[in-house]
Formats: structure tokens, sequence, C-alpha cells
């Protein structure tokens, strides 16, 4: 097989809702218009976006370790990226297992009074600061055993993180106290492993203030996606230069 015969690479993208919502909410893995797809396309590659809305590090390191989706990608992959870290960094009070059981509460009048109930609480809480919802020591836990295990089967295979981004989010009473203290960490890990990190809260910061953001304060606008995207193929080119020349 010849090089232009070649499959594709994949660019395999673990991360939260900043991967595939706008400004008015969330889309399809194969939107033109999310940051993974103008990559992927600015690169000739293909796109395996496995995401949630409220991942977290921990998250991450689950689909990795359970995701059939994730191990099928793994060995075609040309890069991954860990597009997680700004929900661990942001206050949750409110204990996030609680969160995540409400969907299984019932009857269904009871889960939805308990759900109203918890989203009164959580933003006035937040503006204590504290908790958040994954400390750093944990994030960078994580990261560093999902770098570790694929690391392990493809110790060839670039891998590339992210920090925090920034919101101004009234569910989270537009507190991010805990963002240095994750960046913190996040530089420490990627001083300590090698591994280049992009900085979300850089590219995305003046569209998030513009008011050309998702209105919920949290998610980005398009001029946000193509920044993300830039600052991301920056940084891959530079790790998988054999990879990530131009069709």
């Amino acid at each position: 097989m010849t090089s232009s015969d070649a499959p594709a690479p994949v660019l395999l993208v673990l991360a939260d809702s900043l991967s595939y919502y706008g400004p008015e909410g969330g889309l399809p893995v194969d939107d033109p218009r999310i940051w993974p797809n103008i990559v992927a396309a600015e690169l000739g590659w293909k796109v395996e976006l496995v995401a949630r809305i409220g991942w977290t590090s921990r998250d991450a390191w689950w689909a990795l370790t359970q995701d059939p989706r994730v191990w099928a990608a793994i060995p075609k992959a040309g890069a991954v990226v860990f597009g997680v870290g700004g929900m661990d960094s942001l206050p949750s009070p409110m204990p996030t297992a609680l969160r995540e059981q409400i969907r299984y509460i019932r009857p269904p009048a009871l889960r939805r009074i308990v759900r109203t109930g918890y989203q009164w609480a959580q933003p006035r809480l937040a503006h204590l600061g504290w908790p958040v919802a994954l400390p750093p020591k944990l994030s960078v836990d994580y990261l560093e055993q999902s770098r570790a295990a694929l690391a392990y089967v493809r110790p060839d295979l670039p891998v590339v993180g992210t920090l925090p981004s920034v919101h101004r989010s009234d569910a989270y009473g537009r507190v991010h106290s805990g963002r240095p203290a994750a960046e913190k960490a996040l530089r420490q890990w990627s001083s300590t492993t090698g591994v280049p990190l992009v900085d979300l809260a850089t590219a995305v910061r003046e569209n998030i203030d513009s008011g050309q953001a998702n209105p919920d304060g949290i998610h980005w606008g398009w001029d946000a996606h193509v920044q993300v995207a830039d600052a991301m193929l920056t940084v891959l080119r530079s790790v998988a230069p054999d990879r990530s020349a131009p069709a």
C-alpha cells in the first residue's frame, strides 16, 4: 500500500461538551463548525469524538478503558487530545455524585423536585468557590493514567492536553476560583511528561466576553471554535509533523 492509499489517521478526542456545543446548543459530531472537525479537515484526518456534557478527566479515563469505540480508534489514531479539565475546576459544592444520580430518582415527580432544588442551590453555593468538581491532584492522576495506558499500547502516539477554559456562567455563580490551581497542576504534569498543552482560555476569552458565545456563559461561539482549532493545529503539527502535513 502506498502512502496515498493509506487510510487517513484518526484524531481521537476525549472531551466535554465544549467540543460539540455552539452558540445555540449541542451539535452532531459531524458538524463541520466544531473545532475537532475543523482540525481534522485541515489535516486531512478523520475524527472520533467521544464526549459528553459535564465530563471530567475521570470520565475520559472511564471512556478510554470502557468504550469499545475508543479501543477501535487507538490503533488508527494519529494523535489523542484530552479535551477535558474545564469541568474539573468548576465549583461544585453539591457533590458530583448527587448530580449524576438525580436522573435515577423515582417517581418522576420527585425527580423533578430534586432537580429543581439542585438547580436553585448550585449557583448560590457556587459563590463559595469550593469544592471543585474534581481536585487538581485527581484530575492529573486520571490524565496520567490515561497517558500511560496509551503509551503502553502505542508508545509512538502523540498526546495533547488542554488548560481549562474560562466562563461567565450564572449556573456557576460566575466563579472560577479553582482554575489557577488546576492550571498549575496541569503545567507541572506537562513539564514532567512532555505532553503539550493548548490553552483554551487564551483562545476563547475574547469570544466569551464578546456576547457572541452561547448565552449560558460557558459554551463558545464559532470564532472561539476557530481559535481553538488554530491553537490545536499548531501543537499537533509540532508533535506529529510526519502525519499532519496538509494533503
